[in-house]
């Protein structure tokens, strides 16, 4: 499994050709109603004063997502920012925010950041939350943060993101342990908590 990243740690990832050429800086992750996978990014300019570039970069263009630039084969793969986020909106605007509930209805939390495989995949695979206190129970004024995997399927309807099966059966309290649940890390075996 590649590396999992949050989405908001995207944010101002450079883009990069694989010639070298610094392109822009991300601005947002655009993905899909079902919140399975990126579809690509809006951009910023490289300079600390630029604004938006009319230009977007779609996820087929994209040669691989790694840890420190987001990289592409050349300029030729941009396209309208308004083709691009046409049918889908931003991760902020979409998920950020919005309520998690299980199939029955209990309230798992409320999502603070979308999570996702880096290299080619692209796949959302999972979520930070602000846990309520009847789902994750602690001490914290403010709630717990905790990572629950996407499991099979997850719908989002009226900004309430509806997981379904056992995957806010577990959680994890950091990266290292949403990995280890998503890709059934050898002593965690896949959906046990770490």
């Amino acid at each position: 499994m590649n590396e999992l990243m949050a989405a908001r740690s995207l944010t101002t990832r450079p883009v990069v050709t694989l010639g070298g050429d610094a392109v822009a800086h991300v601005k947002d992750t655009v993905c899909d109603a079902g919140a399975s996978r990126i579809t690509g990014f809006t951009l910023t300019g490289r300079g600390l004063l630029s604004g938006p570039l009319k230009e977007g970069l779609p996820w087929s263009s994209v040669y691989a997502l790694g840890h420190d630039a987001v990289m592409i084969r050349d300029r030729r793969g941009l396209v309208s920012a308004a083709v691009l986020t046409e049918r889908r909106q931003s991760l902020r605007a979409e998920v950020i925010g919005a309520r998690v509930l299980t199939e029955a209805g209990d309230e798992v939390g409320t999502v603070l950041d979308v999570v996702v495989e880096g290299g080619t995949g692209g796949r959302v695979v999972g979520f930070r939350v602000a846990a309520s206190r009847r789902f994750v129970p602690g001490q914290s004024r403010h709630g717990r943060r905790v990572y629950v995997p996407r499991g099979v399927s997850a719908t989002l309807a009226d900004r309430a993101l509806v997981l379904a099966g056992e995957a806010a059966s577990h959680v994890a309290d950091d990266l290292p342990g949403l990995t280890a649940l998503v890709a059934g890390v050898p002593g965690h075996p896949k959906g046990s908590p770490p």
